[in-house]
C-alpha cells in the first residue's frame, strides 16, 4: 500500500493511492496511523472514509513528519571507497548516526532553497529509509524486524564546504539540517509490499544526467541491524531511520564544481518498486522574494 500525505481544499489529510485516486483516511496525521496497533495496511483500509479524489488533483505533501530522524552511515563501502580516493576530510565507515532535524522536512515538487549565503557546494545523496511501526528499545535483531513499517526515499541534501569544516570536529549535522535539506515522499510503500528490500535499484539523476546508480544488495549491514544498534536511543511510531547513500555523490566525482547542485537543476530521486521523488533547487530571491544576505561561507 502507498500511504500519502496530501492537501485538497485548504485541508491536509492521510489517504492511500489506489491507482489513478487517493482514498481518504480517518486519521489527523501519517504518525496517528503508524500509532496505532496492528497491520498499518489494514487499519489504513479499516479507516478509509470513502471519499477519494483523483491523484492528480491534490497536493502530495512529505508523507509523514516524525518525532526523530535517525540518520545513520558509512552502510554502504562503496561511498566509503569513493570518500577514500576523493582524499575527502575524515573516513566513511559504519556506523555513523547522528539525529537529523524534522523542520528540514520537505516533500515531493517542493523547492530546495539555495542558501547562498551558507554554501558554494550543494550536493545530493540517494537514500532508502524506513519507518518505524512501534515505540521500542534495546531491541534484538529479531525484534527490530517487526519495527518495519515501510519504507520511503530520502535525499539527503548536504553543504559540503560545511560538512567539510564540521568534520575536522568529527561531527556533521548542521550542514544537513538547513531548511528545505531533508525532501522525503513521494509515499510510503509500507513493509508487507516489499518482500526483499535488499534488491532494489537507486537511481538519482540531475537534469536528467545519471549520477547515482547502485542497488541495495550492495548495503555491508542489514536494515534490522542498523535498527537494533540504535535502539537504545528509544524509538516512536513513525519515526525515520536513513539507510545512507551510495557511490556517485558531487563531491567525491572527479569535478565537483560541475556537480553541485544550482538553481534550476531538476534533482530526481528514484527506488525500485517505491516510485520516484522529483524536487528542484531555487535561488533564494526565488523563494523569499529577496537577495540573500551576505555571504557567510564557511
Amino acid at each position: 500500500m502507498k500511504l500519502v500525505t496530501y492537501a485538497k481544499a485548504g485541508l491536509t489529510q492521510v489517504g492511500w493511492v489506489d491507482g489513478d485516486e487517493v482514498a481518504a483516511i480517518d486519521i489527523p496525521d501519517m504518525r496517528a496511523l503508524f500509532a496505532l496497533e496492528g497491520n498499518v495496511s489494514a487499519n489504513a483500509l479499516r479507516l478509509s472514509t470513502g471519499v477519494r479524489h483523483r491523484l492528480d488533483e491534490v497536493a502530495l505533501r512529505a508523507p509523514i513528519v516524525p518525532k526523530k530522524i535517525f540518520h545513520t552511515a558509512g552502510n554502504y563501502a562503496e561511498h566509503a571507497q569513493e570518500g577514500d580516493r576523493a582524499n575527502w576530510v575524515a573516513a566513511i565507515r559504519p556506523w555513523i548516526m547522528f539525529f537529523q532535524n524534522p523542520d528540514a522536512i520537505i516533500g515531493p515538487d517542493d523547492p530546495i532553497v539555495y542558501p547562498e549565503h551558507l554554501t558554494r557546494e550543494l550536493d545530493y545523496e540517494l537514500e532508502l529509509a524506513v519507518i518505524i511501526s512501534k515505540p521500542g528499545r534495546f531491541l534484538s535483531v529479531e525484534q527490530a524486524k517487526d519495527c518495519i513499517g515501510g519504507y520511503v526515499i530520502f535525499n539527503d541534501i548536504t553543504a559540503r564546504d560545511i560538512q567539510r569544516r564540521e568534520m575536522q570536529s568529527a561531527n556533521f549535522v548542521f550542514s544537513k539540517s538547513i531548511s528545505s535539506f531533508c525532501p522525503f515522499g513521494p509515499w510510503i510503500v509500507t513493509a508487507d509490499e516489499i518482500d526483499d528490500p535488499y534488491d532494489l535499484d537507486l537511481e538519482l539523476t540531475v537534469n536528467g544526467e545519471k549520477r547515482q546508480i547502485s542497488n541495495t544488495s550492495h548495503m555491508s549491514v542489514t536494515i534490522p541491524q542498523i535498527i537494533s544498534k540504535f535502539s537504545p536511543a528509544g524509538y516512536s511510531a513513525g519515526d525515520i531511520v536513513t539507510t545512507g547513500t551510495v557511490s556517485g555523490v558531487a563531491a567525491f566525482s572527479k569535478d565537483p564544481q560541475a556537480w553541485y547542485l544550482k538553481p534550476g537543476d531538476r534533482i530526481e530521486a528514484k527506488i525500485e518498486r517505491i516510485g520516484v521523488l522529483r524536487n528542484e533547487v531555487v535561488s533564494w530571491k526565488q523563494a523569499y522574494g529577496v537577495e540573500a544576505p551576505q555571504w557567510e561561507g564557511f
